[in-house]
């Protein structure tokens, strides 16, 4: 009994690694993959919306501590990502096949150390921060519920 304690204890400790993926459906498992069942009960749960929102919200946390969430429509695909925390987290991994976007207007884009905001194509990214704090938001208009407004996701 003492064992099974201590192993519920390591893997309530142990990284939980996202996926959220911009355009596709949520992650398993509300976005803790790799991670065992008891840890991704603790560590990711869905954030109870009001009846009325057309969505739901996944957060989970990468073992960087990057907080993420994804927020997914009822058609089940996830129409936008946002992220807080200590470093910027994989954009390639949240964006999916949005990055390339993000990369054009990478190429593009002056180069300076204000805030990142990004209008390519169908994707929009707005990031800000410096070495130690690190916010954004990434979504899709055309993926984005009818009355949602996106500058109320966090």
């Amino acid at each position: 009994m003492k064992s099974i304690r201590i192993v519920a204890a390591l893997a309530l400790l142990s990284p939980v690694v996202c996926h959220a993926t911009l355009g596709a459906a949520p992650s398993p498992s509300t976005g803790a993959r790799g991670a065992s069942p008891a840890s991704r009960a603790a560590l990711t749960a869905a954030i109870p919306s009001a009846p009325a929102t057309p969505y739901s919200v996944h957060e989970s946390q990468t073992a960087d501590g990057v907080t993420i969430r994804e927020y997914v429509s009822a058609a089940n695909v996830v129409f936008a990502v946002t992220w807080q925390g200590p470093t910027r987290p994989d954009m390639q991994a949240l964006l999916g096949s949005y990055f390339p976007n993000l990369v054009a207007a990478g190429q593009r884009a002056a180069r300076g150390t204000g805030p990142l905001i990004v209008r390519e194509g169908e994707l929009r990214i707005e990031s800000v921060g410096h070495q130690g704090a690190f916010a954004g938001k990434a979504y899709v208009p055309r993926l984005v519920p009818a009355n949602v407004n996106v500058d109320d996701l966090q």
